[in-house]
């Protein structure tokens, strides 16, 4: 395995058509490119009950996706703003990420709705602190305001292509999101592709689901733009995990359980957790992290993954490198073009079953 990744090792061509900018039809029916020993196997997600090892627990992220992105106009100009929420850190302190054709300075006003003003307070970047005027929290405001916060890629392969958002807000959301955390400003990808029977069949197979909580911030839009791998700066995202998840997960690990992770936001939860002799009996566990997991790298807890097809020259395709290898990885990717697949969000998805990841 590669010992040190640089931003050559996770970079592909990818033909613009095999961008996926609509969902399939039907969740599951999403193909699936199984990862065996020395070659590969062409399945649907729908397959996932006759491939998952009889004792796999499957851990999923139940975090809910906020209507983050929304359109202004500025009071002074009338101009267009266009803007992604990213956190609330007071009643009336947002921060946000802004794109406008004008200089934007502190002081400025935008009009996100007849009774919603955001003044601009100062910024870092492109990211701003600006004060909204409404008291409401943010979550009740951009659930009347806000937009599907849909990857750029998926709207620039739209094109001009016109899309009732309320399509987007059922399809880019698990259907096992727990709407009390809606903080995430992207999907766990992977879990897109789980519906109502895929879950029923594999409840009367018998795997046990369990769900654990990552909020999935801005970064998950960010490339890598050092040379090496491990001198890029991961952004901090918010977790948390039930007692009632630590104790199916625990019981899974002593036991011999493999345990797959539906996304790599589940993998990245999981591998957050501290050392197994110190989870707790009570009260669960949360925290940030910052993990950025590169070759090499030990899993302590992730056996196997499902996860989608990502972007070149990112965290993500580390994380699912340091699983199978990166040679490995690239030329996965490669017959996934060459068979096919769709890529990214809303595309298909590949399957990495506990004996083939390279920690066995």
């Amino acid at each position: 395995m590669t010992l040190s990744l640089t931003i050559d090792d996770l970079t592909y061509e990818l033909p613009k058509d095999r961008i996926a900018s609509f969902p399939v039809s039907q969740r599951s029916a999403a193909k699936l490119l199984v990862i065996e020993a020395n070659s590969y196997s062409h399945r649907h997600v729908s397959d996932l009950p006759e491939l998952l090892p009889s004792d796999a627990l499957l851990v999923v992220n139940e975090t809910a996706v906020l209507p983050a992105r929304f359109q202004t106009l500025r009071v002074d100009t009338g101009g267009k703003v266009e803007g992604l929420f990213l956190e609330q850190l007071e009643d009336d302190q947002w921060v946000v990420m802004l794109k406008s054709n004008g200089k934007l300075h502190a002081g400025i006003e935008l009009k996100l709705s007849d009774s919603v003003v955001l003044e601009l307070v100062h910024r870092d970047g492109a990211i701003w602190n600006c004060r909204c005027s409404d008291p409401r929290h943010a979550e009740e405001i951009l659930a009347l305001c806000g937009t599907t916060p849909l990857p750029p890629y998926i709207l620039s392969a739209r094109g001009d292509t016109l899309v009732d958002d309320s399509r987007d807000r059922q399809r880019y959301q698990t259907i096992y999101a727990d709407m009390t955390q809606c903080h995430s400003i992207a999907a766990p990808t992977a879990g897109l592709h789980f519906d109502e029977e895929l879950l029923e069949r594999l409840d009367m197979a018998g795997f046990n689901r369990v769900p654990i909580t990552l909020h999935v911030g801005a970064g998950t839009f960010k490339a890598i733009e050092t040379a090496k791998i491990e001198d890029h700066k991961m952004h901090q995202e918010q977790w948390k995990v039930s007692q009632g998840s630590i104790d199916l997960i625990r019981e899974a690990k002593l036991s011999g359980q493999p345990i797959v992770a539906i996304g790599t936001t589940s993998v990245r939860t999981l591998e957050s957790l501290p050392p197994i002799e110190d989870w707790p009996i009570t009260g669960g566990l949360s925290g940030s992290t910052r993990l950025m997991i590169t070759p090499p790298y030990d899993f302590r807890v992730v056996d196997g993954l499902v996860t989608n097809f990502h972007l070149p020259k990112s965290t993500l395709l580390a994380l699912v490198a340091s699983m199978i290898g990166i040679d490995r990885l690239m030329e996965s990717y490669q017959e996934a073009i060459k068979t096919g697949y769709r890529f990214y969000s809303y595309g298909d998805a590949m399957f990495i079953p506990p004996q083939i990841s390279t920690k066995h």
